[in-house]
């Protein structure tokens, strides 16, 4: 390559290179003009769309406008009205602030922009004619009109890696419904190739969210409203049984600006691990307040990357939060059953409902001894817990497998009425009448019938109780290794194993830095023994780096406890008598997230008795 003396760039070829990372397609466009349209305070906005965007992308809004002396300078790179000086850059509450849009915009496209600000005597467009920009009368309405046509004419190249029409057009309507979303005070106008494609009326936000997202309506998600001194957290989160396949039902804002972050995705995710399929993605609308400066949203052109100045904080908080949010249980006070003993095998088992939510305890001396390997006695509970379970729901070998078992009459009138007195009949899981193929258990509600997976729903409880066990001990149980193991370390990791001396204690672990690549592992829990405690640990340490918890040794807990709630629990076949069914139902409605199992399978539906009258075409 022949040597070329440095010299400075082309404005408009500055313009370009700046281009390829603002305007990278259609939507890109959309994006930054409905950005520039809502700092402007407009109440109406109409967008339209031809060719994919490609041919013409034309946003029309009814905000306060841009003076004719000031057009000019509003196509000029880095001239904004936003922000004057670093102080305010750090506080910017504005959408866009960068300064850099339009020019960026009309660099590469056929460009005209007209405003009508309250007060002037009419609207001036301003347009390229022959390199020069010229500022002239124009009919246009109160408001500013941005007209982008042939969308990368100067540069060929980049339409080369577009999509088909179809594809840009949606990626365009995709950028609309996030704003729709955040912005419900706003009318909003869509439309294509000269025809109404979505029109979004000034709603409130519950109504926006269920005219965009039909997923979340009927019922299929759960507002959430907490805040601290210095943020608020509020929309609405997807149930479980709503997820979707894939993850385009996710709408994150911070301060109002959609955002794709990977500490905020990681947060919420992890708080659904409980309740959600793995290969399931839930659909959620959330919106973080908190003080603009502490979060930093000048960190890539296109704005929708955030840096929050304390990450740790606001990921622990979001994920606690919508944690809580999805995990009440319905708190519905159980219905009187019969307290007559009843036999289960060999031992006696009383019905029971003490405050810890234990539901099936076998006499003492029945009781067998659950070995649990560890070093203290620091779960007596958990032993406790599991030694009444499995006593009290042993396998039954080679039973059979009858269609339908244990029937008793409906449910009396004394009853229902009871049930109905509930405040939250939809909370309430209804009386058992009958135990289905040895899998299901039949109960009548007064609105229909509920259909219970036993041994999910049992599981599911046990799970919770086998949690909440080890999170009241102070210490769990951990295990002396006889030979120290030596585990090899990223060296900026290596602070961490001194930051986090408070938990590796409380979570069973004895560990010391040997130098900055190394530690020595002296003492682990007793429920990781035989593990890759190598693999395990630097992915701890990973996790408190990024985000101050370790979620992975919490997943590995979780995952452990799962396992044995599934071993432990009622199992296919088991015949349950009718206050063990009812039993089971009562202790469902005190249990957090009993609407899953443990591998995020629902645990139970109701029929309503409008369905089984569709069913039998009654009354048609």
């Amino acid at each position: 390559m022949s040597h070329r003396p440095i010299s400075l760039l082309p404005d408009v070829l500055i313009s370009q290179i700046a281009a390829g990372e603002v305007v990278d397609r259609p939507a890109s466009v959309v994006k930054e003009l409905l950005e520039n349209a809502l700092d402007a305070g407009a109440s109406e906005i109409t967008i339209r769309i031809d060719g994919g965007g490609i041919q013409r992308i034309c946003i029309q809004d009814n905000g306060k406008g841009i003076p004719k002396d000031e057009l000019e300078l509003a196509v000029t790179r880095h001239a904004t009205s936003k922000i004057q000086s670093l102080s305010e850059l750090e506080s910017v509450m504005s959408l866009g602030f960068r300064g850099e849009a339009l020019a960026s915009i009309a660099s590469v496209s056929q460009f005209a922009l007209s405003s009508y600000p309250k007060g002037q005597e009419c609207a001036y467009s301003i347009s390229n004619q022959s390199g020069r920009w010229l500022v002239e009368p124009s009919s246009a309405s109160p408001g500013t009109t941005v007209d982008v046509q042939s969308l990368y004419f100067s540069t060929p190249a980049r339409r080369k890696f577009l999509k088909t029409e179809q594809t840009e057009f949606f990626q365009c309507l995709d950028v609309v419904k996030r704003m729709a979303l955040a912005n419900p005070s706003v009318t909003w106008l869509v439309y294509r190739d000269g025809k109404l494609q979505s029109r979004f009326q000034e709603s409130s936000w519950s109504a926006r969210v269920f005219s965009i997202l039909e997923t979340m309506a009927n019922g299929a998600s759960k507002p959430i409203d907490v805040q601290t001194a210095d943020m608020q957290l509020h929309g609405a989160v997807g149930l479980p049984d709503a997820a979707r396949g894939k993850g385009d039902m996710q709408f994150f804002y911070v301060n109002g600006r959609f955002v794709k972050d990977k500490l905020i995705g990681h947060a919420v995710r992890s708080a659904y691990e409980d309740v959600l399929h793995g290969d399931k993605f839930p659909a959620f609308v959330l919106f973080l307040n908190l003080p603009a400066n502490e979060v930093d949203v000048n960190v890539h052109p296109a704005k929708t990357e955030v840096r929050f100045r304390n990450a740790r904080a606001v990921h622990q908080w979001v994920r606690q939060s919508i944690q809580a949010c999805l995990a009440p249980s319905r708190a519905v006070a159980p219905l009187s059953d019969s307290s007559a003993s009843v036999e289960v095998g060999a031992p006696s088992v009383t019905p029971s409902v003490s405050g810890n939510g234990n539901v099936w305890r076998a006499s003492s001396a029945s009781s067998p001894v659950v070995q649990v390997q560890a070093k203290s006695a620091a779960l007596p509970f958990l032993r406790e817990e599991l030694a009444d379970y499995i006593q009290a729901y042993r396998p039954i070998e080679s039973a059979p497998r009858p269609a339908v078992i244990t029937p008793r009459p409906l449910v009396q009138e004394s009853q229902q009425s009871q049930a109905a007195d509930h405040a939250e009949l939809s909370e309430y899981l209804g009386q058992a009448i009958a135990q289905v193929h040895g899998i299901y258990i039949l109960a009548l509600r007064p609105d229909g019938m509920v259909v219970v997976d036993m041994h999910a729903a049992h599981e599911r409880v046990l799970y919770e109780q086998f949690k909440n066990a080890l999170d009241n001990q102070q210490t769990i149980s951990s295990q002396e290794l006889l030979v120290p193991l030596l585990v090899q370390i990223d060296p900026r990791l290596a602070s961490e194993v001194d930051n986090g001396q408070h938990l590796w204690e409380k979570l069973g672990f004895r560990l010391s830095l040997i130098s900055t690549q190394e530690i020595a592992v002296r003492a682990v829990p007793t429920m990781l023994a035989g593990q890759d405690l190598s693999a395990l640990l630097q992915q701890w340490l990973e996790d408190l780096h990024q985000y101050g918890v370790a979620h992975v040794l919490e997943r590995q807990r979780n995952e452990w406890l799962a396992g044995l709630a599934c071993h432990t629990a009622v199992r296919a076949n088991r015949k349950l008598t009718a206050t063990e069914m009812n039993a089971l139902l009562r202790s469902m409605e005190r249990t957090e997230r009993s609407d899953q199992c443990n591998h995020g399978r629902p645990t139970w539906r109701h029929f309503s008795l409008s369905e089984m009258d569709k069913w039998f075409l009654r009354g048609q």
